[in-house]
C-alpha cells in the first residue's frame, strides 16, 4: 500500500491518492487533477475508485473532472442525494481495492451527509490501519457544526455520537488523515501537523477531552469564525456536479481598449493580483487587489459575484495561471481574461491610476497625533482580535465592508489596519468602490505596529 497525501494552499485542503497495488483511488479530489493523473501514470496504477467524504464548502471538488479522465467510479454518502452517476454510500458499507478493505462509517455532524472511511490493509491484517476523516475529526480539532444555522444543535449533537460512538472506538494506532488543515474555516483551531493517530488525538484534541454532550455542544457552537458567503453554493455545486474545467470559457489576454470595454461598459469586476505596495502605489480605478500574500481563494469565494465575468491584472502569465486555478478552486469559473501588458500598458494608452498612501510605523506614529483628523479602522476577523483590541478603532472585517461602509465616517482619513497588510489593500479597494478616496493601509498590518499598543 501507497499513500501520497497533497496539500491545496489557500483553502488548507488536503487530498489523497491510495494505492493498493495496481489500483488507486482518490480521496476528496481537488478540482484541477494533473498532479494525481501524474503519481498514477509515475507509479504505473490505474485509478479506478473516487471516494467523498462529504460535500465540501470551502472548495469545488475534482470528482467528475477525475472520473471523466479515468473511467474510475464515484462513491459518495448516500444521503448526500447528488445528482451525477455514483455508489451511494451507507453505514457498514464494505469498499474493496485489490487486498484492501474499506468500511464506510456515517459520521454526521459537520454535514449532516457526512462519511468516513476505515482502511484495512489485509496483506498485513484485518485491523483499522487508518481512518479518513473528511472534516468530522481534524488534527487538533473537530469539524464545525453550524454551516447549516437552522440545524446547528441537532448537528453538534450528531458529531458528539460520531466522534465517541465510531471514531473514538477504534484503536489507538490507528492513523487519521484529514481533508483540512490549519488556516481552513472548516474548524476553529485547526493544527498544522498533517496528519495524526486515534490515540494522540484522544489524548490532546480539546474537543475529545470533552465527554458531557450538553458541554461539548456549547463547546463547538460558541465562537465559531464567520462562514464565507460561498460555502453554501459550493457545497451545492459539488452536489449537482461542477462544470467540467474543459467546457469553461477561453481565457485569453486583452488589450487596453477590450479591458476597458470590459469593465467600465459591461460591469466585469478586475482583479488585481500584484503584490499590495504596488497596488497601493499604482492601480486601476475600481480594481480589487487579490494579492498571493492574501487568502486568495477564500476571499475571492467571498467577495466576488460568481455570476459575473471577471478580469485579472496581474504581472505575469504565471501569476495568471495562478489566479485562474485559485478562482476555480471556489466556483468562479467567468474569466473573460487578463489585461495584455498589465498596468503598464494601461499607462502607456494614457488611461487614469489611482493611489493611496502606505504608512509605516514611524508615519502611524505621526498621525495618531492628530485623531480628530483620522479614523483607525480594524478589518481583522473578531477571532483574531481577541486580546488585541485598538483603542478608538471601528472595527469591520473585510467582508463586511460591503455593508458596513456607511458605518465609516467620510471626512476622515481612514487608516486600515489588517494583519499584515495584504487585506487592507483589499480593504482600500472595497471602500474606494464605495466613494471613499483619503485612504491608508498600514504596511505590515497589525503585526508590525502591536507593540505600540502594548501587546
Amino acid at each position: 500500500m501507497f499513500l501520497k497525501q497533497f496539500y491545496h494552499e489557500g483553502i488548507a485542503h488536503y487530498s489523497y491518492l491510495l494505492i493498493a497495488s495496481n489500483q488507486a483511488t482518490v480521496i476528496d479530489p481537488a478540482r484541477e487533477v494533473d498532479a494525481y493523473l501524474e503519481l498514477a501514470a509515475a507509479r504505473n496504477v490505474e485509478i479506478t475508485q473516487i471516494w467523498e467524504t462529504h460535500l465540501h464548502a470551502d472548495f469545488i471538488s475534482g470528482h467528475l473532472e477525475l472520473a471523466r479522465k479515468t473511467g474510475a467510479t464515484i462513491f459518495a454518502p448516500a444521503k448526500a442525494n447528488c445528482l451525477f452517476g455514483h455508489q451511494p454510500l451507507k453505514e457498514g458499507d464494505i469498499l474493496e481495492l485489490e487486498k484492501l478493505k474499506i468500511t464506510v462509517l456515517e459520521t454526521p455532524g459537520h454535514t449532516p451527509e457526512h462519511v468516513a472511511f476505515v482502511v484495512a490493509d489485509l496483506d498485513r491484517g484485518d485491523v483499522p490501519l487508518c481512518l479518513f476523516s473528511g472534516d468530522t475529526l481534524l488534527v487538533g480539532d473537530v469539524g464545525r457544526p453550524d454551516l447549516f444555522p437552522r440545524q446547528t444543535e441537532r448537528l453538534a449533537q450528531e458529531l458528539f455520537h460520531s466522534l465517541h460512538d465510531k471514531l473514538l472506538k477504534l484503536p489507538d494506532f490507528c492513523e487519521v488523515y484529514p481533508a483540512h488543515g490549519a488556516g481552513s474555516l472548516c474548524g476553529r483551531e485547526i493544527s498544522n501537523k498533517p496528519s495524526s493517530t486515534i490515540g494522540y488525538e484522544r489524548l490532546l484534541n480539546p474537543a475529545l477531552k470533552i465527554t458531557d454532550e450538553t458541554e461539548f455542544v456549547r463547546f463547538v457552537t460558541t465562537d465559531m469564525p464567520p462562514i464565507p458567503d460561498y460555502f453554501t453554493r459550493c457545497s451545492a455545486l459539488n452536489g449537482q456536479g461542477p462544470a467540467l474545467l474543459e467546457k469553461l470559457p477561453e481565457i485569453r489576454p486583452l488589450s487596453v481598449t477590450e479591458f476597458a470595454a470590459k469593465t467600465r461598459i459591461d460591469g466585469c469586476p478586475a482583479i488585481d493580483t500584484r503584490h499590495h505596495r504596488k497596488y497601493a502605489h499604482e492601480h486601476i480605478p475600481g480594481s480589487l487587489n487579490f494579492s498571493f500574500d492574501l487568502n486568495f481563494p477564500l476571499f475571492a469565494g467571498w467577495l466576488l459575484p460568481p455570476e459575473d465575468e471577471i478580469v485579472l491584472i496581474t504581472d505575469s502569465a504565471e501569476d495568471v495561471a495562478s489566479a485562474v486555478r485559485f478562482l476555480h478552486q471556489v466556483g468562479i469559473d467567468h474569466i473573460a481574461g487578463w489585461l495584455d501588458g498589465g498596468v503598464r500598458a494601461w499607462k502607456i494608452a494614457s488611461l487614469p491610476t489611482a493611489s493611496f498612501s502606505v504608512f509605516g510605523e514611524e508615519e502611524f506614529l505621526n498621525r495618531l497625533q492628530n485623531p480628530s483628523e483620522m479614523q483607525l479602522v480594524d478589518v481583522r476577523q473578531v477571532m483574531e482580535r481577541a486580546g488585541t483590541d485598538i483603542p478608538e478603532a471601528i472595527n469591520i472585517p473585510v467582508p463586511e465592508l460591503r455593508q458596513r461602509s456607511a458605518e465609516l465616517p467620510e471626512n476622515k482619513q481612514l487608516i486600515l489596519i489588517c494583519q499584515g497588510g495584504a487585506r487592507g489593500s483589499l480593504a482600500a479597494g472595497l471602500l474606494w468602490q464605495n466613494g471613499f478616496r483619503n485612504l491608508v493601509n498600514v504596511a505590515g498590518g497589525f503585526d508590525d505596529i502591536r507593540h505600540l499598543f502594548g501587546y
